[in-house]
């Protein structure tokens, strides 16, 4: 009987886990906001600059003993760490600019975060990356010119429908987090792009 019981409380424990995660992740946003959202969007930014190495590397199969450039998840987990997470706490005091109250607040959010933030936004991860990767301002500018455009043409075709739902729908507490799941598959785009 022993080991069948502990086997049980194995399994509610393994399914709790995601609610204890959930749990945890609270208590921290409440006493750490900005620091709990920089280590996630760092952790998360990382993550999506790994995985598109990963990606990149099975569809050329003829290159498979191409080694993982470590620097690169390196790289988006500071800018994460840096600059995403920290911004995109304060990027929520869009709900103080444009109050509920404010008839169709949700789309005026929407417009300012996807007229006026987005291109910040992507003007700054270009500009990080590139000092980060050690280039010199020429190199910077060329690849500005060469890249911002399409970049930002594919962030309003990936980034209007999800920042639709997070503005609207998201509970603010969760809008950080949604945004940095969604920049999960954002930044192995960018991350594709860069090659």
């Amino acid at each position: 009987m022993a080991p069948a019981a502990s086997k049980l409380r194995a399994r509610e424990g393994l399914g709790a886990l995601p609610q204890r995660a959930l749990a945890q992740y609270l208590r921290l946003l409440r006493l750490y906001p900005v620091l709990t959202k920089a280590a996630t969007s760092g952790i998360l930014s990382a993550l999506g600059n790994f995985l598109a190495q990963m990606i990149e590397k099975k569809w050329e199969k003829e290159n498979c003993s191409q080694k993982l450039d470590v620097s690169g998840p390196l790289r988006y987990a500071i800018y994460g760490f840096f600059f995403t997470g920290p911004l995109s706490h304060f990027y929520l005091f869009m709900e103080h600019w444009i109050p509920s109250e404010v008839p169709l607040a949700g789309v005026k959010r929407l417009l300012l975060d996807r007229l006026l933030f987005a291109p910040a936004f992507l003007l700054l991860f270009f500009l990080i990356m590139s000092f980060l990767e050690g280039k010199d301002a020429a190199a910077v500018a060329v690849q500005i010119r060469r890249r911002f455009w399409p970049a930002l043409c594919v962030s309003w075709q990936v980034w209007t429908p999800a920042q639709f739902v997070n503005i609207n729908y998201v509970p603010l507490q969760f809008r950080v987090l949604f945004a940095n799941l969604v920049s999960l598959f954002w930044y192995m785009n960018l991350a594709s792009l860069g090659k």
